[in-house]
Order: structure tokens, then C-alpha cells, then sequence
């Protein structure tokens, strides 16, 4: 009998990419949920490097990285769902596309909520050029690789979900439903899949606990100074 290990954290992004892959392809697996703050034994263990989360252990094998985990799930269960695409020159572009979210556009959506007053408006301009050219890609398809939840899409779990909670919660309009029409269609349609939204907090408790204690003190001062600025012009 084949065992999976989770060691993750239901308010990680990345972590809930594997959830979500996990259960697309109706995979059982034991969630270990890590406090890291604290980081346990076993996740400086199987992840010595980095030492971060998510870790996916098969048969006592880790695999670490969520990207790379959903690539490794993918292919040992080719079976039961498929989250990357099988031509090769579509599978290339899906990577293109994941790694243009990773590298370019998820650091360029946590400047917005990092930069205030001087160079503001000019973080939000480049984040919005980013944020074009994704929507450019999508194009008039209900996720990116098609009808059906993908690697691309998983990838964008922070866009989809994350940002928009959070921009919502500091009165922000980044990202928004005139500016970026099919995005946000885009954006609905994932996280009101039932796999997916069953695997997301809530967006109450996103807030409430975001950012978590292990990012620092000045983090967590700057953003609950930023949502209680919003809530009281609002």
C-alpha cells in the first residue's frame, strides 16, 4: 500500500498547490501541518536545504519544491487525472508560464502591498504590465491549459486567491474586474472549483492570520497597520 505524507500548512499557497493536485487526482494522503516558527525534526529531515514546506514524502521518498512535487505527482499517476498538458510543446509553454508567475509576477504583486508613498504608484503600473501580458495568454480560455484545471492554473493559486483577498483587505485595485476582465473570470471559475475551494481558508481567515507570525514582526506590523487604515475608510 502506497503512503503519502503531507508536511504542509492549510494557509501556505504552496503547500495547497499539492493539496489541490493531490486531490484532483483523487490521491489519500495524511496532512502533517508544520509550525514554522518552529520547524520539527522531521521537516529539517527531509528537507535540509531549504527547509521549508510543502514536502511531499512517497513511500518515505521526499520531494520537495511545489512545483517539482506537482510534476512528480503527475507523472507517477498518469492514470487518475492529467494537470499537465501531453504534447511536449505544451508542456514547455506551461512551464514558461508557471515560472513567469514564480519569477516575475508573484514578486511583483508583493511589492504592492510592501511599497507605500514614494515609488507606490510605480510598482502597481509594473505589476499591472505583468499582469496584461498573463491576461494576454489566457485569452478568451475558461483555465490556461483549457476546460480543465492545470499546472499553470495551480501555479496561479496566490493571484487567484492570495492577492485578491489581500489587495482587497488594504483597498487596493491591482487587481481588478474592469481592468482585467478575463483574469478575474479566470480567477472565479478556480477558486470556486469544488476541489480547490475546499482546500483554500477562507477569505475571513486568510486575514485574520495574515501575515503569519514566522515572516517577522515588521511584516506583521505593516500589514495589520494596512488592513485597519482600509477598514476605517471604508
Amino acid at each position: 500500500m502506497e503512503e503519502l505524507k503531507l508536511f504542509g500548512l492549510p494557509g501556505s499557497p504552496f503547500s495547497c498547490r499539492v493539496e489541490i493536485a493531490l486531490k484532483l487526482k483523487c490521491l489519500h494522503y495524511q496532512l502533517i501541518l508544520q509550525d514554522l516558527s518552529n520547524k520539527s525534526p522531521l521537516l529539517l529531515k527531509y528537507n535540509p536545504i531549504h527547509k521549508k514546506i510543502p514536502v511531499l514524502l512517497h513511500n518515505g521518498n521526499p520531494i520537495t519544491e511545489s512545483a517539482l512535487i506537482l510534476e512528480y505527482i503527475d507523472e507517477t499517476w498518469k492514470a487518475n487525472y492529467q494537470i499537465f498538458p501531453q504534447d511536449p510543446y505544451q508542456k514547455a509553454i506551461a512551464r514558461f508560464w508557471a515560472n513567469f508567475m514564480e519569477e516575475k509576477l508573484r514578486p511583483a504583486l508583493w511589492r504592492t502591498f510592501l511599497v507605500v508613498g514614494e515609488g507606490e504608484e510605480k510598482v502597481k503600473e509594473e505589476a499591472g504590465e505583468l499582469l496584461k501580458l498573463l491576461e494576454n495568454e489566457l485569452g478568451d480560455k475558461k483555465f490556461f491549459g483549457g476546460e480543465q484545471i492545470g499546472f499553470v492554473d495551480i501555479i496561479g493559486n496566490f493571484v487567484a486567491f492570495w492577492f485578491r483577498a489581500i489587495q482587497d483587505a488594504m483597498g487596493m485595485e491591482v487587481l481588478s474586474q474592469d481592468k482585467f476582465p478575463k483574469l478575474w473570470k479566470w480567477a472565479d471559475e478556480f477558486v470556486n472549483c469544488e476541489v480547490v475551494k475546499e482546500t483554500l481558508p477562507s477569505k475571513e481567515e486568510l486575514i485574520a492570520n495574515f501575515p503569519p507570525p514566522y515572516m517577522g514582526d515588521q511584516l506583521v506590523a505593516l500589514f495589520k497597520s494596512r488592513f485597519a487604515s482600509a477598514r476605517a475608510r471604508k
